[in-house]
C-alpha cells in the first residue's frame, strides 16, 4: 500500500510517495528552533501527529532565496560549529535516499521547499513515513532528531542524501 507525502505551500500541495504511515497518538508534539551556520535564530517549527503521519510547519525567515534540501536527520544535535555535522545523517530507517530510487525514500527525505526573495519559508508539509514519539521512525528517539534545510535542492537520487550542497539552518526536535 503506497501513501502520500504532501507538502503545503501558499495554498499549493505537492503530492510524492512514501511507504507506510506513521502510527502514534495524534495530541503528541514536539518543536524546536531553527538556527543558521553562525548559530542565531531564525525561527521556529512545530511537529503535531495527525492520524496521517506528522504534521511539520515552520515560521522561518533569513533564508537564502531558492530551492532548498529539507530533511530530518538522525541525532537531536544541531552544533553550528561543526557544520551541522552533529546531526548525523538522514532518518534513514533501512531506506535508501530518493523519491526516484527503488528502496527509497528514507523516512527523512521530504520534498524540497522554496524560499521567495524576502527568506522566508513558511510551509507545513505532512511526513507519512515518520511519528512524534513511539509507533513507527519516532522523532523523539533516544538520541533524538534535528530538521536540516540544506544550500541546495535535493536531486531525489544521489546516495546517500541527495547532493543537496551544504547544510545551512538546523533545529532540534523537541
Amino acid at each position: 500500500m503506497r501513501h502520500a507525502l504532501l507538502a503545503l505551500s501558499a495554498g499549493a500541495a505537492l503530492v510524492a510517495a512514501s511507504l507506510s504511515p506513521a502510527a502514534a497518538q495524534v495530541s503528541e508534539t514536539a518543536a524546536g528552533n531553527m538556527i543558521n551556520a553562525d548559530g542565531g535564530e531564525i525561527g521556529t517549527i512545530t511537529f503535531q501527529q495527525t492520524p496521517a503521519g506528522v504534521l511539520i510547519t515552520t515560521d522561518i525567515s533569513d533564508l537564502p532565496e531558492g530551492e532548498h534540501g529539507f530533511h530530518i536527520h538522525e541525532t537531536g544535535k544541531c552544533d553550528a560549529s561543526d557544520g551541522f555535522k552533529s546531526a548525523g545523517g538522514h532518518y534513514a530507517g533501512g531506506m535508501k535516499h530518493g523519491f526516484l530510487v527503488e528502496g527509497g525514500p528514507h523516512p527523512g527525505d521530504m520534498p524540497n521547499v522554496t524560499v521567495g526573495s524576502d527568506g522566508v519559508l513558511k510551509v507545513s508539509v505532512l511526513n507519512t513515513m515518520v511519528s512524534v514519539k513511539g509507533g513507527e521512525n519516532p522523532l523523539l528517539d533516544d538520541d533524538g532528531s534535528a530538521l536540516m534545510i540544506h544550500s541546495g535542492a535535493d536531486d531525489y537520487e544521489s546516495q546517500p542524501a541527495g547532493d543537496a550542497g551544504n547544510r545551512i539552518a538546523c533545529a532540534v526536535i523537541e
